[in-house]
């Protein structure tokens, strides 16, 4: 078994699915993409769909993460947020791992993480 899709609400699906696709690289599957919702894939087939909601309220841990090969990855793709109008703050040292969290705008935090040192990515 494997997982097969999450379902997030989004304030602006829109946005969320621009975000995505420029930044963390997600692209569109062959289901709709319009003003009301959008599903996205990642390269290993995993589909994230969203939804528009009026109300979009997270618990405060709640949280998307995306996992880098590098630190010097994390540090270039905050750079890349932050020239495109985003205002993650700086990356930091969190239990063996660079890692920072930003919100969206569009009612999601995400977060960007790699592991320090040699350690590698968990397969």
């Amino acid at each position: 078994m494997r997982l097969n899709h999450i379902n997030l609400s989004v304030t602006d699906v829109p946005a969320t699915v621009a975000l995505l696709e420029t930044y963390f690289g997600l692209s569109r599957s062959e289901m709709p993409c319009n003003a009301h919702m959008a599903f996205l894939r990642d390269e290993s087939g995993f589909l994230l769909s969203m939804f528009r909601g009026k109300d979009v309220t997270y618990p405060q841990t709640f949280h998307i993460g995306f996992l880098q090969d590098t630190p010097q990855q994390v540090r270039d793709l905050h750079a890349r947020l932050t020239e495109g109008g985003f205002n993650p703050p700086a990356p930091s040292e969190n239990h063996g791992r660079l890692t920072f969290y930003f919100q969206s705008g569009t009612g999601v935090t995400i977060e960007v993480e790699a592991f320090l040192g040699g350690e590698s990515a968990p397969q």
